[in-house]
C-alpha cells in the first residue's frame, strides 16, 4: 500500500487539475464566444464524448498496459491545454471544441483503467480500502479546485490557470511513471486474455447480463443517480439565489464543502469497518445507501433552516461516499478480464445518466422549482432502489463478499467452460 499512497496523491493531484479544468474552462468559452449557446455546446461535446469513451476505454484498459494508458491520458489532457495556450486568438475557438473531446475521453480512459488496476495493484482484499482512499483524496481536491478555481482566474489570468491545470496532470503522469505497480493480473498475456478471440468482448458483455444480472441492476442504479446528481447541479446555483439574491455563492460554497467533509468522514468509518472486520459492505448496502443520499438531496432543497440543511448535506456526502466505494469494489469482484469492459459500460451509463439530466433538469426549472426537480429526479432513483433492494431480498443473497465472489467465479467458469 505505501505505492498506492504516492499514486493517491498523483490522483489527487490529477483531479484538482479537472476540477479547475471544469470551472476555468466553461468561463473561458463564454468569455471568448460571449454565448451561453457555445458554452453549453462545449459541455455537451465534453460529456458525450465521456459516454462514447466509456466503450472504447473497455476495450483498450482490456488490450493495453493500464498504466501507460493513465499516464498517457494525463499527458493527453496536458499537452491539449498547451496547444491552446500557444494557438493564435483566431484559431482558439475551434480548438476549444477539440480540448471538450480530449478531456472527455482522457478522463474517462484514466478513471476506467484506474478503476480496473486497483484488485491487482494492492490486492483483491485491500481494494475497499484503496477505493476509500482514491474517493477521499477527490474529495479534497474537489474542494480545493472549485474553491481556488474563482481566484487563480481573476489574479492570475486564463493563462496561469491553464499552465496550473497542465501542471497537475504532470505532476500526476510523473508520479505514476515512477512507481513499480503492476495494474493486470499475472495469468494475461501483453495484449490481455480477454483480446485473444474475435467476438471474446462482447462474448464478456453476454456472460456478464446472463450470469450477472444484479450487477446490471446496479449498473442501471448508477445511470439513474447521475439524473439526479445532475439534478442537483443545475438547481443548486438556482435554490442559492433564492435562498441569498446579494450572495448566491454562499450556500453552494457551504454545500459542497459540507457535502465532501461527510465523503471523507464516511471513508474513515468505511476503512475502521474493513479493517476491524475483514469484511466489505456489500449490495444491499450499496442500494441503502442510495436511497439515503437521494433523499438526502431532495430534502436539502425542501427549504429547512441552515444548520439543519448543511447537516442533511453531510449525511448526503457520507452516503454518496458509501455507495461510490461499495459500487466500485463490487465491480472489482468481476475477473481481470472482463473488469475493463464492464468498468467502461459502467462509465458510459453514468456519464450518460449525468448529460441527460443535465437536459431535463434544466429543461424542467423553467416551469417547476428547485424542490420539485430535485425531487423529481432523486425521486426515481430511489424507486430504482427500492426495487433493487426487493430483488436482492427475494433472492436472498447474503450481505456479503463470499456470494458476492461467488457469482463472478461461475461467470467465469461459464465463460472458459
Amino acid at each position: 500500500m505505501k505505492h498506492f499512497r504516492l499514486l493517491v496523491l498523483g490522483n489527487g493531484v490529477s483531479a484538482y487539475g479537472s476540477y479547475l479544468n471544469m470551472v476555468a474552462l466553461n468561463v473561458f468559452v463564454y468569455d471568448v464566444t460571449g454565448s451561453a449557446l457555445a458554452a453549453g455546446l462545449f459541455m455537451a461535446v465534453r460529456l458525450g464524448t465521456s459516454v462514447g469513451a466509456g466503450f472504447v476505454s473497455g476495450r483498450l484498459v482490456s488490450a493495453y498496459d493500464r498504466k501507460r494508458l493513465i499516464i498517457g491520458a494525463d499527458l493527453g489532457q496536458a499537452l491539449a491545454l498547451l496547444v491552446l495556450l500557444l494557438a493564435p486568438e483566431a484559431g482558439r475557438i475551434s480548438l476549444l471544441y477539440c480540448l471538450a473531446v480530449v478531456t472527455g475521453g482522457c478522463s474517462t480512459l484514466s478513471q476506467v483503467a484506474l478503476r480496473s488496476s486497483i484488485p491487482e495493484i494492492v490486492g483483491a482484499e485491500h481494494r475497499t480500502r484503496a477505493n476509500s482512499q482514491l474517493v477521499t483524496g477527490r474529495s479534497l481536491a474537489m474542494i480545493a479546485g472549485f474553491a481556488s478555481a474563482g481566484v487563480v482566474v481573476a489574479q492570475l489570468g486564463y493563462t496561469a490557470a491553464f499552465v496550473l491545470d497542465a501542471g497537475t496532470f504532470l505532476v500526476s503522469a510523473s508520479v505514476l511513471l515512477v512507481l513499480p505497480i503492476r495494474t493486470r493480473a499475472r495469468s494475461e498475456g501483453p495484449g490481455g486474455a480477454e483480446e485473444g478471440a474475435p467476438g471474446a468482448g462482447r462474448r464478456s458483455l453476454r456472460l456478464l447480463w446472463a450470469g450477472a444480472p444484479v450487477l446490471m441492476a446496479m449498473i442501471a442504479v448508477r445511470a439513474v443517480d447521475g439524473l439526479g446528481s445532475s439534478s442537483h447541479n443545475v438547481a443548486l446555483p438556482v435554490y442559492s439565489s433564492l435562498l441569498d439574491p446579494a450572495h448566491p455563492a454562499t450556500f453552494i460554497s457551504q454545500f459542497w464543502a459540507t457535502w465532501a467533509v461527510g465523503t471523507i468522514i464516511a471513508q474513515q468509518v468505511l476503512a475502521r469497518h474493513n479493517r476491524r472486520t475483514g469484511r466489505t459492505l456489500g449490495e444491499r448496502a450499496f442500494a441503502v445507501g442510495a436511497c439515503v443520499m437521494s433523499g438526502a438531496f431532495i430534502i436539502v432543497f425542501s427549504g429547512l433552516p441552515t444548520v439543519p440543511t448543511l447537516a442533511t448535506a453531510l449525511l448526503a456526502g457520507a452516503a454518496d461516499g458509501v455507495t461510490e466505494v461499495v459500487y466500485v469494489s463490487r465491480l472489482q469482484l468481476v475477473p481481470d478480464e472482463q473488469r475493463g469492459r464492464l468498468f467502461g459500460l459502467s462509465a458510459s451509463a453514468e456519464n450518460a445518466g449525468f448529460g441527460l439530466g443535465m437536459l431535463i433538469s434544466g429543461s424542467l426549472l423553467e416551469s417547476f422549482s428547485p424542490f420539485q426537480v430535485v425531487a423529481s429526479l432523486h425521486g426515481l432513483a430511489i424507486v430504482l432502489c427500492l426495487a433493487l433492494l426487493t430483488l436482492l431480498v427475494l433472492r436472498r443473497s447474503p450481505d456479503g463478499p463470499g456470494r458476492l465472489r461467488e457469482t463472478g467465479d461461475a461467470a467465469v467458469r461459464e465463460g472458459r467452460g
